[in-house]
């Protein structure tokens, strides 16, 4: 946009001369033409330029104020001093592809790689379990015992380390001297030594936790068991590889609801190639929580992970879901939307939020009168709460749509009141283009008003960002994308996520894959309820 003085020079009131590249306005002021119409015309010309100045005042104090409502904390950590968590994620990957390869090779072959391990603690409790044969040999002879192996495993027991000593006697048969010995059970990592409550506590103090893996090598340290952070790598990769059927069963699940929400948050990736500097990744959140209206489907989470933030990976997350998607006005969401795709729940809140920041920084009356009229829907909200979803239809009806109809209309007589390049008209503006499609909400009691189950979803994460910073490859984005997947959702089933993934990795490595829905949390607590019965 041309200035003033550029103006005036054009229309031939002040001549160029007369500009004065160190004070402009006073270079005008001097040069004012004594006619009246000249002088009327270089006065509307002043008045459209200090409206144009303080429109842009305003949106500079507008986004000054965002800034600083946004900003909280302190800086981050350079990058010099977190290359521990890039050497994690990436060890993670590699050690959740080798558990993925070594699914078919074959129980006696010899390992690819040979570990130096030091042998467990003497300090540290053993718990010995003898596995005998039958007492008598297939050829009708009597066994006796030659020999013996010992694998001894290291387990968690919240609050202290044992381990666990699996004693297999090494029988001969008296009579034709035919050895026999039991086979060593299925463990979650075959020659490893963590038994599965030490892996879902690894688990469970990252992802749900929040504690880096070095943080927790120095905590194991305390009790003077050395666990290298390479070796909790290798572990968080090769379990996260072995529960990834749990978090797909789990996906599937959400995508069969009739309605999900679905929103993403930002984390910072970094690679190999670019060791000093970050790239945004996300992190794809999608729930299906019926408990508002009473579903009976059990609430769950599904977590995934992406390099960037492009449109297709949500499209492609949920290829033929026709449901209902509860979602904030990211256009990235927009490819799910559309004739035979699924249909779209704007998020009041998001509305409202606008609002309020305007309010907060103006005072403004509009915005005022635009929160009090979202408020009274919510009041309808919290009466519709826990209602079966006929009743929430009939009570939004009922309550709700006058409400909402009038607030439309509100919205729309007063943004021609207003100057349209201010924050509030923006508000407005945004308002007035999400309500049509925050509407379905007002006749269908399985959806609700706003997102906000998804965005309570992204806080796990954005809590372990501020301590992890990074994901360190994409292998370890998509090894947290599965841990969050299973923690959350255990946590909406008010499921104690560490005990229910140490029974899960108990039974998986023999689990019949077409049986994955038998370890969800949900049926862990009916197992666990029926053991306390019987004890």
């Amino acid at each position: 946009m041309a200035s003033i003085a550029d103006r005036l020079i054009q229309t031939g009131f002040i001549s160029a001369a007369a500009w004065v590249i160190d004070d402009p306005m006073l270079a005008d002021l001097k040069s004012l033409p004594k006619d009246p119409e000249d002088l009327r015309a270089v006065s509307e010309l002043l008045m459209a330029e200090v409206k144009s100045q303080a429109y842009q005042i305003e949106k500079l104090k507008a986004e000054l104020a965002g800034h600083r409502k946004a900003r909280f904390g302190s800086k981050s950590e350079s990058l010099d001093q977190l290359d521990l968590d890039l050497a994690d994620d990436i060890k993670i990957a590699e050690a959740a592809e080798e558990q993925k390869s070594e699914t078919d090779v074959e129980p006696d072959a010899k390992p690819k790689r040979q570990h130096s391990r030091k042998p467990l603690p003497d300090h540290l409790e053993r718990r010995e379990e003898v596995l005998l044969p039958d007492k008598t040999c297939t050829c009708g002879g009597h066994l006796r015992q030659v020999g013996e192996d010992i694998t001894e495993e290291l387990e968690y027991i919240p609050g202290r380390f044992v381990v666990n000593r699996i004693v297999r006697p090494r029988m001969s048969c008296k009579d034709c001297e035919m050895f026999a010995q039991v086979a060593l059970p299925s463990r979650p990592i075959e020659r490893g030594r963590p038994g599965p409550g030490l892996l879902a506590h690894v688990l469970v103090g990252k992802y749900c936790d929040h504690l880096p893996l070095d943080r927790q090598s120095k905590i194991y340290a305390r009790d003077h068991v050395d666990l290298h952070r390479s070796t909790l790598t290798d572990w968080v990769g090769r379990s996260t590889a072995l529960l990834e059927p749990l978090a797909d069963y789990i996906g599937a699940l959400v995508r069969d609801g009739p309605a999900l929400f679905a929103d993403d948050t930002p984390v910072k990736l970094q690679t190999k190639t670019k060791s000093k500097k970050t790239q945004t990744a996300r992190l794809w959140s999608y729930v299906r929580d019926e408990r508002p209206w009473c579903g009976q489907a059990p609430p769950c989470a599904w977590y995934q992970f992406s390099v960037d933030r492009k449109g297709e990976h949500p499209v492609t997350h949920l290829n033929g879901y026709t449901g209902t998607v509860h979602a904030d006005g990211f256009t990235g969401f927009n490819g799910l939307f559309g004739d035979g795709k699924a249909c779209e729940q704007a998020c009041l809140v998001h509305v409202r939020r606008k609002f309020v920041d305007e309010f907060e920084r103006t005072g403004s009356e509009i915005a005022k009168g635009a929160i009090e009229r979202i408020a009274q829907l919510y009041a309808v909200e919290k009466m519709a709460k826990g209602k079966p979803a006929a009743e929430r239809a009939v009570l939004r009806q009922e309550h709700a749509k006058p409400v909402f109809d009038d607030l439309e209309a509100w919205l729309t007589a007063q943004l021609p009141k207003i100057s349209g390049k201010t924050k509030l008209a923006e508000a407005i503006r945004y308002a007035l283009g999400r309500l049509p499609k925050a509407r379905s909400y007002l006749r269908d009691g399985q959806l609700e008003a706003d997102n906000n189950i998804c965005e309570r979803s992204i806080r796990p994460v954005a809590l372990g960002r501020k301590n992890y910073l990074f994901m360190g490859s994409i292998g370890g984005g998509k090894a947290a994308a599965i841990a969050y997947t299973l923690i959350e959702t255990a946590k909406m089933n008010n499921v104690d996520a560490e005990a229910w993934l140490t029974w899960v990795l108990e039974r998986l490595p023999d689990h019949k894959i077409n049986r994955i829905d038998e370890l969800m949390p949900w049926v862990w607590t009916e197992v666990a309820g029926c053991q306390s019965a019987g004890t």
